[in-house]
């Protein structure tokens, strides 16, 4: 995980400022996440950051890092989209898509003791219902900033939408990603 353009205005802002990093994957409980991240972003007057992490699958591992990449981004702009019609209002808001583990990617880029880390509690399941998921169990347990789970909940999505049937839009809303 690298973070380019370090001598940019973005990358001092991001760096010097308050953050809410808040780890999305693309599912219909990310829209949840991210809408409570952007409140907390709000209260504490910092820059938002949702990151989502890629890595490839054996069954990916033939395919192209730009096409994983792109997918993961799609995935991003997706939520992003169905969560605030592109980007929150009145949050400086900076998505990554970072390639990596999930869990030791939002650790990594929540490095600050002032950060505050926002993740879901984790798919549903027999197991999932006593411990949380293996990226919250993660950050929880190695993160050196405040970490707030939230619970899952079922979002409202229009009628008739499938996140995971929609065709993933092509840089939709033109945000910028680092890698």
């Amino acid at each position: 995980m690298r973070l380019t353009g370090r001598g940019s205005r973005e990358w001092i802002a991001m760096m010097e400022s308050a953050r809410v990093i808040v780890g999305v994957d693309g599912s219909h409980s990310s829209l949840g996440v991210v809408r409570r991240a952007a409140v907390e972003a709000r209260k504490r007057d910092a820059l938002l950051v949702p990151v989502i992490a890629w890595r490839a699958s054996d069954d990916e591992a033939l395919r192209p890092f730009s096409e994983l990449r792109h997918s993961a981004r799609g995935r991003l702009d997706t939520v992003l989209e169905l969560a605030f019609d592109g980007l929150p209002t009145g949050v400086r808001t900076q998505p990554l898509v970072l390639r990596g583990e999930p869990g030791r990617a939002l650790v990594a880029t929540a490095d600050r003791g002032d950060d505050l880390l926002v993740v879901g509690s984790g798919r549903p399941g027999p197991a999932r219902q006593i411990v949380h998921g293996p990226v919250t169990r993660h950050c929880w347990t190695h993160a050196v900033c405040e970490v707030l789970i939230v619970p899952r909940a079922t979002p409202v999505l229009p009628a008739g939408f499938d996140l995971a049937a929609e065709p993933v839009p092509h840089c939709h809303a033109g945000f910028a990603y680092e890698n």
